[in-house]
């Protein structure tokens, strides 16, 4: 069984709305590190992968679905590195948590993760949310901070430090983060 979950969010963006150009920016620089650790996390048994992206509100919308209109959209350069792979899971939200109106508590508690680590967009948003619901149902919680993007970085900075202060996360970069 999984001792980890590396849970990738939102990286499958059209980058179509008001803070994409800014976004776009700083998630260039996270889909190097991001990529990485995907290819590691595939590579071990103790690791759960699992994908949690918006439906952007179609609600028929599948994981193909979902991938093809990021790839279609303004910034696919930023969404072919870190497409998830066919063997992972994948689950569609519609707000901020991953864990909000999806699957994912389940799937952790059958494949008995301890640690989830979680990575994507948006770091003062999405990311945060989860992380605040990962750590009230007691998992242990690791950040790496090369593999979050912020749309503001002060915010995304604050974002952080709430999650290492108020919710124990582990902040460590991508390279040392499955080792907890």
């Amino acid at each position: 069984m999984a001792r980890f979950a590396l849970v990738v969010i939102d990286m499958l963006n059209p980058y179509e709305h008001q803070d994409a150009e800014r976004l776009g920016r700083r998630v260039a620089g996270i889909t190097g590190p991001l990529a990485g650790l995907v290819a590691r996390a595939r590579e071990r048994d103790d690791v759960e992968l699992v994908y949690v992206n918006d439906n952007y509100g179609d609600f028929a919308a599948d994981r193909h679905e979902i991938e093809e209109r990021a790839l279609k959209g303004r910034r696919p350069d930023l969404v072919e590195p870190i497409l998830p792979p066919p063997e992972c899971a994948f689950l569609s939200k519609v707000r901020h948590s991953a864990f909000f109106g999806t699957a994912l508590e389940y799937l952790l508690s059958q494949t008995r993760v301890e640690t989830v680590v979680l990575t994507g967009q948006v770091t003062e948003q999405c990311v945060l949310y989860s992380a605040l619901d990962a750590y009230v149902r007691h998992y242990a919680l690791v950040v790496p901070p090369d593999c979050v993007a912020a749309i503001h970085e002060d915010l995304g900075q604050a974002a952080l430090r709430m999650m290492e202060r108020n919710m124990s996360a582990h902040l460590t970069l991508s390279g040392d983060c499955l080792t907890r």
